[in-house]
């Protein structure tokens, strides 16, 4: 049995078979829309989700499998107490394959642990977000054919922001990779990722302005301020605001650049900027369903023979 907490649980081989596989899918859905006939996920969002939660319940709606689960803490038995261990403990004796989502860093780590069937992070605090970066990963492969030789700049929440953590740490092990980190000092990159950098000999820069580094991009992965990991409003009212992609701001950037963004946007991407078709995020939503069909399949060990 098998587990997903970390993109780096899977090799860079292992990546590439399964993007492959999400490359079928998209493809051709019908041809594996009964293979997980007969299997339950269960969805174990002890946090507010939309886009993953349903992304998720998408994916194995579309393989033929069934859903159960619940979408906030107050909704569980963690309103009652009950530890993520024994919560894991019974949802084993119910489901097939269960992604959880967590406020405190390495709860689905606790929880694979004690778990009877495949456990997927699928988000725990400020931590990890792996299918997130699987689905930022497939976006890059398809749309630039290859995850080598690019500049990347990562904007907003750079301290707390779980999706960039996960995409920096798997980017590290392809080659010609150019990080550049904007985000004001308050939400800096933490020290344990650029001590990593070092250590690897991978170049990068921090910078605050994005007007001064967006010209020199061929992907911008823009983050929200999030409200729910700052301790206090007025320090989230003062930052929010920082970074807002315009047209304007665009009209400097590479004909050719990206702009990816895990979603939800607040008002850090002006909707001015959807209708330019160097924006794919909502493409990237959508190669999240099919990269999650593809991890579930590979996780409960199926093939498409088995429909």
């Amino acid at each position: 049995m098998r587990h997903l907490m970390n993109p780096l649980d899977f090799s860079a081989a292992e990546l590439d078979e399964l993007f492959d596989l999400a490359k079928s899918i998209s493809e051709d859905p019908e041809k594996y829309s009964r293979v997980c006939k007969g299997k339950i996920l269960a969805t174990c969002f002890y946090e507010p989700s939309t886009r993953t939660r349903l992304s998720f319940e998408s994916a194995m709606l579309r393989l033929g499998g069934e859903v159960l689960g619940f979408s906030e803490a107050s909704s569980s038995s963690a309103a009652k107490g009950e530890s993520v261990s024994d919560t894991i403990r019974v949802i084993s004796c119910y489901a097939d394959i269960c992604a959880m989502r967590h406020p405190k860093e390495g709860a689905p780590m606790v929880a694979a642990s004690r778990s009877g069937i495949p456990v997927i992070n699928a988000g725990d605090g400020g931590h990890q977000h792996p299918t997130q970066t699987l689905t930022d990963l497939m976006t890059i492969r398809t749309l630039r054919g290859s995850l080598n030789n690019f500049t990347i700049g990562l904007c907003g929440d750079l301290k707390f922001g779980r999706t960039v953590h996960s995409l920096i740490e798997a980017l590290m092990r392809y080659t010609g990779i150019r990080f550049i980190f904007i985000s004001p000092p308050e939400l800096k990159i933490p020290d344990y990722i650029t001590d990593e950098l070092n250590a690897k000999g991978i170049e990068y820069e921090e910078v605050i302005r994005l007007e001064d580094s967006i010209g020199d991009l061929d992907i911008l992965y823009m983050t929200r301020v999030q409200r729910e990991r700052f301790f206090n409003e007025e320090d989230y009212v003062r930052l929010k605001d920082f970074y807002v992609l315009t047209n304007e701001k665009l009209q400097l950037a590479k004909e050719n650049m990206m702009v990816l963004h895990p979603l939800p946007r607040v008002n850090e991407i002006s909707v001015e900027v959807d209708d330019d078709p160097r924006a794919v995020y909502f493409k990237q939503a959508q190669y999240g369903v099919y990269v999650r069909m593809a991890l579930i399949m590979t996780l409960l060990g199926l093939e498409v023979q088995n429909a």
